[in-house]
């Protein structure tokens, strides 16, 4: 479980493709601090640590994370948001974070509004029910409040540290994102289908 409060940024420094699986090296300033087999976010994708060393780690990717995330589109330089679990004892920054993507979202706009960055993203119409105003959403594992969402788009507002502080400072029209939506929300929506009356 995470909080969607960015830890660090890593850089991919390698990239290995073995059958279907990408092997990703990371380069980060926390990643001394991991250990192999540690689950940690990559832009709001938990991966598991295989290898490390002082100054970097390698995750693995499969077939099935590359097809339902941004992580095909993962170049040599590109910036990583990382953030470790959250602690049992820890506090609450940001929202419930499970770190599973449910969609991959493209930024459609980015501009610039008495000094904060509103970035327009646009997705999948059939996650519609999954998001409200003023609700929490994940975007590259970043946890962002919903500004005006409609059937296929919604934007965010971002102040310039979380810009300076996380791959936001990448993202251009375009780019694509991964976007998890509030736990919550899609419990509550489970269970109202479940237990809907029949007609």
């Amino acid at each position: 479980m995470f909080t969607g409060i960015i830890e660090s940024l890593g850089t991919v420094k390698e990239i290995k493709q073995e059958g279907s699986n990408y092997h990703f090296l990371i380069r980060s300033t926390i990643s001394n601090e991991l250990k192999v087999d540690q689950s940690l976010s990559h832009d709001g994708v938990c991966l598991t640590v295989t290898q490390k060393d002082s100054q970097s780690h390698w995750v693995t990717a499969i077939a099935e994370t590359i097809s339902l995330t941004s992580l095909s589109e993962w170049k040599l330089g590109k910036l990583v948001n990382l953030e470790r679990a959250m602690p049992a004892n820890g506090r609450l920054d940001g929202h419930f974070v499970q770190g599973h993507v449910d969609t991959v979202g493209v930024c459609t706009k980015v501009e610039e509004i008495d000094g904060s960055a509103f970035y327009h993203f646009q997705y999948p119409e059939s996650f519609s029910h999954l998001i409200v105003p003023k609700g929490s959403i994940t975007i590259n594992g970043v946890s962002l409040t919903v500004i005006q969402p409609t059937q296929d788009a919604f934007h965010v507002a971002i102040i310039p540290f979380t810009v300076e502080h996380t791959n936001f400072q990448q993202i251009k029209k375009g780019s694509k994102v991964n976007l998890e939506f509030d736990i919550i929300g899609k419990y509550f929506v489970r269970y109202m289908e479940a237990y809907k009356p029949n007609a």
